[in-house]
C-alpha cells in the first residue's frame, strides 16, 4: 500500500492524517462522556477523565504535602487521592471535593527523593521508572537489554529504596523511540506521525510531532520523496521531553485541529493533562487506531540515545513509524505524541507520550480551529468553502461548518459518517492522501 498526494489542493494534513490500518470501530465523540453528579455532603462526585485531572489539580495544591498522588477509577467514574499521613481535616477537604480518599504510606516527597536516587544510581539505557498510584510506589521495568551487571546495578538500587518504595520488572521487548525509513511523514530518510495541527506563536500554521523526529531532519514531507511542505522550527530530545514543532512552509495551509482515524475525523477541542487509569486512543502512522489506557505520570525513560524525562507511561500499543502520532481521547481532548516504548502491537508492551499541554507550553504554540470553512479545512463543492448555514454544492445546506452526515451531498461528493470517502474505501479522501493498492 502506497500513498500520494491528492493534486490540486493545498497542503493539508488533518492531524495523525493516516490511513487506519485494522483499525478499531468508529470513535464517536463524547462517547467517554458522562453526567457529573452534584456532591451531596462527602459522597464521591461521578467525574469525567478530563475533569477528574482538574480535580486532582486543584487538590493537589489544597492539599500540600499530604497529597501524594491520583488515579482515575474509570469503571467507577471516580477520582482516589493519595493521602499520606492520617490528618483528618485533610481527608475531610478531599472528601468533601468529591474525591474517594487512599491513606498511603510514601508521600509525595518521599517518592521524588526515591526517583531521584535511581536517576543518580541506576540510569542504565533501557530502563525507565514512573510513579504508580494505584500502589503508592514507583514502578520500575527494565528491557531485554538489560542484563549482568547492569541488571545487578538496578535490582541493587530498587532494593536500597526499601520494599515498600519501588517494584521491579521485566519487559521482553527493547526500549526505542518508534522512527523508521517509510512511510506518513518524511525527513531525512525517516517516517513518523503527524500528531497536532497547532497554531505557532506568531499565527502560523503548524504541528507538532516527536522531538526525535524533528532532530532528525529539518523538512518533512507528507509522501515519500515528495516536496517538503513543513519545516522544523524547534525539537527538544532527549532531556526534558520529546516534542517538536514544524512550521508549514505555505503560511496559507488549512491545518485543521482535526484527527483522521482513517474512518471519521475526531474534532480536537482542547489539550488535556493525562490522568493514570484515564481511558486513550492511539492513531499512528504504522499500526492506525489502538486504545489502552494511562498507567503512570512524570515517567523517565532512558533510550539510547540518552534520557527523557516528563513523560506518560501507558500500556497503548506502538511500532516504529508511530513516533510524533496523536494520543487524544474520544471526547476530543489532545493528551499526547508518541515518543517510544518497547513491544509492539501483536505481543503488547509499555509505551510513551510527551505531554500535549508540556509541548504546548515550551514552544508558545496554541491548538487552534483552523480554517472555519467546510469541514475545518476540507472542500465543499468544486472548491469553495460552505460555511455555516451556507450552500454546499447542488443547493443543498451542509449545516454549521458545511459538513453533511449520513449519505447527504457536498457538492456531489458523498459523505459515509462525516468522512469524505469518494472511492468508498473507508478513508478521507480529503486527508491529502489518496490510498492506492
Amino acid at each position: 500500500m502506497s500513498h500520494k498526494r491528492i493534486p490540486k489542493r493545498k497542503a493539508v494534513i488533518a492531524a495523525g492524517s493516516v490511513v487506519a490500518l485494522g483499525a478499531a470501530a468508529l470513535i464517536l465523540p463524547n462517547a467517554m462522556a458522562s453526567q457529573t453528579d452534584a456532591t451531596e455532603g462527602a459522597a464521591p462526585r461521578t467525574v469525567k477523565a478530563a475533569e477528574a485531572s482538574d480535580l486532582a489539580s486543584q487538590l493537589s495544591e489544597l492539599l500540600g504535602e499530604a497529597y501524594a498522588g491520583a488515579y482515575y477509577d474509570s469503571g467507577k467514574q471516580q477520582l482516589i487521592i493519595n493521602v499520606a499521613g492520617d490528618d483528618n481535616n485533610i481527608i475531610v477537604q478531599a472528601e468533601e471535593a468529591g474525591a474517594v480518599v487512599q491513606q498511603v504510606d510514601n508521600s509525595t516527597k518521599e517518592l521524588t527523593a526515591a526517583s531521584q536516587t535511581l536517576k543518580s544510581d541506576a540510569t542504565i539505557p533501557g530502563t525507565s521508572w514512573a510513579v504508580d498510584p494505584r500502589t503508592n510506589k514507583i514502578q520500575v521495568t527494565a528491557d531485554s537489554t538489560v542484563t549482568g551487571a547492569n541488571w545487578d546495578q538496578l535490582e541493587s538500587t530498587v532494593k536500597s529504596l526499601g520494599s515498600g518504595m519501588a517494584t521491579i520488572k521485566k519487559s521482553a521487548g527493547t526500549f526505542k523511540t518508534f522512527v523508521e525509513g517509510g512511510d506518513a511523514i518524511f525527513g531525512g530518510g525517516a517516517r513518523c506521525s503527524l500528531g497536532f495541527n497547532v497554531v505557532a506563536d506568531d499565527g502560523a500554521p503548524a504541528f507538532l510531532t516527536a522531538g526525535h523526529c524533528g532532530v532528525a531532519a529539518a523538512e518533512w514531507s507528507d509522501s515519500e520523496a515528495g516536496a517538503p511542505i513543513g519545516t522544523v522550527e524547534a525539537a527538544t530530545f532527549p532531556g526534558d521531553g520529546d516534542f517538536a514543532l514544524v512550521k508549514y512552509d505555505d503560511p496559507a495551509t488549512e491545518a485543521p485541529s482535526t484527527v483522521n482515524t482513517g474512518q471519521q475525523s475526531v474534532e480536537i477541542t482542547q489539550a488535556a493533562e493525562a490522568a493514570v487509569g484515564q481511558a486513550v486512543i492511539r492513531m499512528g502512522s504504522t499500526t492506525g487506531l489502538n486504545d489502552g489506557e494511562v498507567t503512570g505520570l512524570n515517567a523517565t525513560v532512558n533510550y539510547p540515545e540518552g534520557t527523557v524525562t516528563g513523560l506518560i507511561q501507558t500500556n497503548v500499543c506502538a511500532e516504529p513509524g508511530d513516533s510524533g502520532g496523536s494520543l487524544f481521547t474520544a471526547d476530543g481532548s489532545a493528551i499526547g505524541l508518541t515518543s517510544g516504548g518497547s513491544g509492539d502491537c501483536t505481543v503488547g508492551g509499555e509505551t510513551f507520550f510527551q505531554p500535549v499541554t508540556t509541548a504546548l507550553a515550551a514552544v508558545g504554540a496554541t491548538l487552534g480551529a483552523g480554517d472555519a470553512g467546510a469541514g475545518a479545512g476540507e472542500e465543499a463543492g468544486a472548491g469553495e468553502e460552505a460555511g455555516a448555514g451556507e450552500e454546499a454544492g447542488a443547493g443543498e445546506e451542509a449545516g454549521a461548518g458545511g459538513d453533511a452526515v449520513g449519505g447527504e451531498e457536498v457538492g456531489g461528493e458523498e459523505q459515509v459518517g462525516g468522512v469524505n470517502d469518494q472511492n468508498g474505501d473507508g478513508v478521507d479522501d480529503e486527508s491529502g492522501l489518496t490510498n492506492n493498492q
